[in-house]
Formats: C-alpha cells, sequence, structure tokens
C-alpha cells in the first residue's frame, strides 16, 4: 500500500472534490449499516452535514471505525463528530459546505440554530481506487 499520490489525489478531487453520495457505513452490536449520504473529499478526508442524534452519529459514538463506498472507490476510516456548524472552529468547513452544497444546503432541511446539525468528518485511513485501468491501493495516514 503506497502513501496517496499526487496522481491519486487529482482524481479523488475531480470525483469526490464536489457535491457527492457516498455509502457510509457503521455497525451497532456488530451488526452493520448502510446509507447514502451527501459529501465532499478534501485533504485525505469526506465531509457530511447531518444530525447529531441521528442513528449514524450515535453508532459512530459508540464505535468510529466506517466504510465508505463511491464512484469506484471504497474505503476505511474514522467517523469524527466535529460539533455544531455554526461553531467558531467549524467556520472554515462550513463556509466549504454552503459552496459545495449550495444546490440543497438552504431548501429548508437544516435547522442551522440547533446546534445538533453538526459536521461529521471521515478521515480516511486506507481505500482502493480505480481509474481507467489503474489500482491506486492507497495510505491516507499521514
Amino acid at each position: 500500500m503506497e502513501k496517496l499520490s499526487r496522481e491519486a489525489e487529482q482524481i479523488m478531487l475531480e470525483r469526490f472534490g464536489k457535491d457527492s453520495l457516498i455509502a457510509l457505513a457503521t455497525t451497532e452490536n456488530g451488526k452493520p449499516f448502510v446509507r447514502n449520504v451527501d459529501s465532499f473529499y478534501e485533504d485525505g478526508a469526506f465531509y457530511v452535514l447531518t444530525y447529531g442524534k441521528s442513528n449514524k452519529m450515535k453508532q459512530i459514538a459508540e464505535n468510529p471505525n466506517v466504510a465508505i463506498a463511491g464512484d469506484w472507490f471504497t474505503a476505511n476510516g474514522k467517523g469524527i463528530n466535529l460539533g455544531y456548524f455554526g461553531k467558531k472552529e467549524n467556520e472554515w468547513i462550513a463556509n466549504k459546505m454552503q459552496v459545495v452544497f449550495a444546490e440543497w444546503i438552504n431548501n429548508g432541511h437544516n435547522n442551522f440554530e440547533d446546534e445538533n446539525t453538526c459536521i461529521l468528518k471521515i478521515e480516511l485511513t486506507d481505500g482502493l481506487l480505480l481509474s481507467h485501468g489503474t489500482r491506486y491501493e492507497i495510505d491516507f495516514t499521514r
């Protein structure tokens, strides 16, 4: 397994550096749960706008080990609750989410006054990326 190459990083940004659906797998009592989430990729992690009291966030609080799958990509990682979307420490990523998710973020589905509206960071550890016949087995740890 190799560290993330410049070429693989460019493919990741082209595919996932925008509003992208990925499948997110968590576990509860050893039982897997999978759901699709809107996300975007940046610097070895995927970011998701979510609700802190959702089943996925409860499951991640119990076991932060997650798996994801997307367009010819699968990976393992750690789910990290960055906390409230409006928190000062999250301003940089919240601003980016406003741009990346502009098409739907303010459609009334999200309550930005609710402190349970949070940001999930999926910090990747390892993954497999396929592109035009090339296989990239990636170690995302730095």
